[in-house]
This record gives structure tokens, sequence and C-alpha cells, in this order.
């Protein structure tokens, strides 16, 4: 009786100190997203009042990258996958000029045309105060990390304006097929606390209700599973193209301010030879997406490319943003050609993207109620867990620690960073997958042309 009462009061104990803890963290990082929401808006604005801004996005790139070399390489690039990357490695220890230098190198970057995202930066905003609130405690690793994950995912929440998606999404995109339920109650207060803190302070949000609600058949359903497959591959894709642009710039060996002169000079003539649409945040786009509109067919095509050479170029910023218009106007590619309601198919597809990119199916499915609403939610939940088992053991966050195969017929090592992982292959596997794939390699194997 005595050990369950003690027990019993270490849980309370544990719970009052996270829920303090936690709250803390939200009030924090709510505070730095909204400041850093409401400088990018202004920011933006004024760029936008000149026509010719355009043209300073090479020196944008350039001036990002020598800011992020002199004052804190840890800035470089989409800030989530950094923080995994301190996490996994470094017990969650991030240094406290990363958060000042993400705010500035982000702002002149997505303000000048650059093409990234914004949640990566609260992300890392998030990890890097809670660091440095850890740090003031005199906190051991184990409750350091737990704190830097709360970060993420109040970043996450505040910046989107999606409290529980948010708050999943910290706990999920640090494994690829786990979900870290010690850290859910904290997560969750921290991501709730961040988003009602800059709600107060009047940051707004995109939330886009669908009015088509869809009605339940057989084929509706069999082509929603299609568009999992076709959003997986989009997914693929995606992680590739960032994957390539990083090959080029690391075999580029010249000084790291000239790379960002000609990334953006890159970005500036696809720019002017295509459209301004792909620069920036794309959100007119998504937008134009979720109301019905078309867009260009190849549109999810391009935008990874300017994203990648952004990110890789010098420029600093996340990478959500970008996935949620790949995913926008793939999914109208997708109802275009198959005769569907483009809004419905749109919002699918930005929450698909980002279950299949990001591996975080769950999160990406519950951000489809927040962001859509309730009726479209069932389909795309199942919409997302396809996309993610699609995209196989890639990651646009190399970092993800792998902590499940998502097919038996797949050998791959579990508990390396996804980066480091090789899938083969297994050719005796006596799964039904397995025995499947045999058979049509052996079907193709034995087609013979016909004769003349």
């Amino acid at each position: 009786m005595k050990h369950r009462l003690a027990e019993e009061s270490v849980l309370f104990i544990s719970i009052i100190k996270w829920v303090v803890l936690a709250t803390c963290v939200g009030l924090i990082v709510g505070l730095a997203t909204a400041g850093f929401l409401r400088s990018l808006a202004w920011s933006t604005s004024l760029a936008h009042r000149w026509s010719g801004t355009i043209y300073l996005l090479p020196l944008a790139l350039a001036i990002s990258s020598l800011l992020v070399n002199w004052c804190a390489p840890e800035a470089e690039g989409h800030g989530t996958e950094k923080v995994i990357e301190a996490i996994h490695r470094r017990a969650g220890r991030i240094k406290a000029a990363v958060v000042p230098v993400k705010i500035v190198v982000t702002v002149l970057t997505l303000a000048l045309g650059g093409s990234a995202g914004k949640e990566g930066p609260c992300a890392q905003i998030g990890g890097g105060l809670s660091s440095l609130f850890a740090d003031l405690l005199k906190f051991g690793d184990q409750d350091r990390k737990k704190l830097v994950i709360c970060g993420i995912s109040a970043g996450f929440a505040s910046v989107f304006g999606a409290p529980i998606a948010g708050s999943i999404f910290g706990v999920e995109v640090l494994f690829v097929g786990t979900i870290l339920y010690d850290v859910l109650l904290p997560s969750f207060i921290a991501g709730i606390t961040s988003f009602q803190v800059a709600k107060a302070l009047r940051v707004e949000y995109f939330h886009h209700n669908l009015d088509f609600t869809p009605v339940f058949s057989e084929a509706f359903f069999l082509k929603v599973m299609l568009a999992g497959i076709f959003f997986g591959l989009c997914s693929m894709l995606l992680i590739e193209i960032l994957k390539a642009g990083e090959w080029v710039a690391r075999r580029l060996r010249i000084w790291m301010p000239l790379k960002g002169l000609l990334g953006g000079a890159a970005m500036l003539a696809l720019a002017l030879l295509f459209s301004r649409d792909y620069l920036g945040l794309g959100l007119g786009t998504i937008e134009s997406c979720l109301r019905g509109n078309s867009s260009p067919w190849y549109a999810f095509l391009l935008k990874p490319v300017f994203t990648s050479l952004t990110l890789n170029f010098g420029g600093s910023g996340g990478i959500v943003t970008p996935i949620f218009f790949v995913g926008a106007t793939s999914g109208t590619l997708f109802a275009t050609l198959l005769h569907q309601n483009v809004p419905t198919f749109a919002a699918i597809g930005t929450t698909s993207l980002l279950a299949g990119a990001a591996n975080t199916p769950i999160a990406a499915s519950i951000l489809t109620v927040e962001l859509f609403g309730p009726a479209v939610a069932p389909y795309a939940a199942v919409a997302c867990v396809i996309s993610f088992l699609m995209t196989g053991h890639r990651s646009v966050y190399p970092s993800q620690i792998l902590s499940m195969r998502k097919s038996a017929s797949i050998d791959v090592e579990i508990g390396r960073e996804v980066d480091q992982i090789e899938a083969r292959f297994k050719g005796r596997e006596k799964s039904l997958t397995g025995q499947l794939l045999r058979a049509a390699k052996y079907a193709l194997s034995h087609v013979r042309p016909p004769k003349a």
C-alpha cells in the first residue's frame, strides 16, 4: 500500500512539474513566434511595394549565407531538421545565437523572394529558447530533450494555428513509426499555450473549411486511395529534388556567398521564365487551389526546384509551407485529370504531402481537421497513411531515426538516421507482398514481343 501511494505521489509531482514547465515554454515560444510572424508580415509587405525587389534575391541569399557562416552555422537550411539533429546528437543543446540569427536570415530570405516556409524557423526558435531555458534551470540531458521537444510543438502550433496537430507533430517527427508518449502531455500544454498567446497577440491564421461534403461511395473511396499513392510519389519526388540540390551545392567548391549569388540568379531566371508565383511562401497559390482554381500542371514540380535552390544555396526558412504548395497543386492536377472536386483533393493533397515527406501521418491527419474541417478528414487520413507508406524510407528530415519497416519485404536497419539507410528488397521473402513482387518480376521477364 505504501509503495502504491509513493508511486502515485511521484507521478502527481511529475505531472505538476511538466505542466508548469510546458506552460512556461508555451508562453516564451508564443511571444517569440508572434514577434517573428509580425516582423515577417511587415517586411514582406514593405518589399512588395517595389516590384524590383525580386532582383535583390541573389544578394539576399549571399548575405544570409554570410550571417549564418559567421554567427551561427546551426541556423543553416530549414530549422526543424537542425532541431531534430540537436535532439538526437547533442541531447537538445542549441546555441542561443541561433535564435536571433535564424529570425534575421529567414525574414531576409522570404521578404526578398526566397522559396521557403515559416514553420522551420519557428520550430528552431522554440527549440533554441527551450534549450536556453533548460540551461538556466541546469537541467540534465533527459529533461532538456523533453523541453526542446515541447519547443518544437509550441513553434509548429503557433505558426499554423493548429494546436493539436502541432503538439502531435513535435512528438512524431523525431522517429519514423514511433510517438514519444512520455512527452505527450507537456507537448499538448506547450502547443495550446503557445497558440493562445500568439492568437491573443493578433497573429492571423489560415483556415479554410470546405463547403463541399463528399458523398461516400466505393468509387470515390478508391480514388482517394489512388490519390494517396500519387501524393506519396510526389513526396518522394520532392525529397529527391531537395537531395539533388544539396548534391549540386556540395560539389560547387566556391565561397558560400558566391553560391548564394549563383542560386539566386538561377531562381531569378526561372521566375522570369515561368512565374513569380513560385517565389516566397506561395500562400496565394495554395489558397487559389483550395478555392477551386486551376494551376499549371507542372507547378508541383517547379516549387521543389525553387525551394531546393533557396535552402541549398544560402537561404534560410522552413520546408512545410513548400510541402503544402506541392500538395495543393498536385491535388489540383489529380482532381482535374479525374474530373473530381478540386478543393477537396487540394486539401487532401496539402496534408498528404506532409504525411509522406515528413513521415508524420497522425499529425497530418489531425491537421486536416484543424485547417479544413471534419468533413474531409476521414478521406484525408486514408490518403495520409498511404502517402506515408509510399514515400518509402526517406524524409525531408534526414536526421529522423527509423523505428519501423514500412514493408516486411524490405530490409532496412532499424535505429539509424534515415539519411544513413539503404533499403534492400528481400529476395526470399515469403510474405504475400514478396510473392506478388516476385510474380510480377517473373511475368515481366518472360514477356515476348509480338512476331511481325
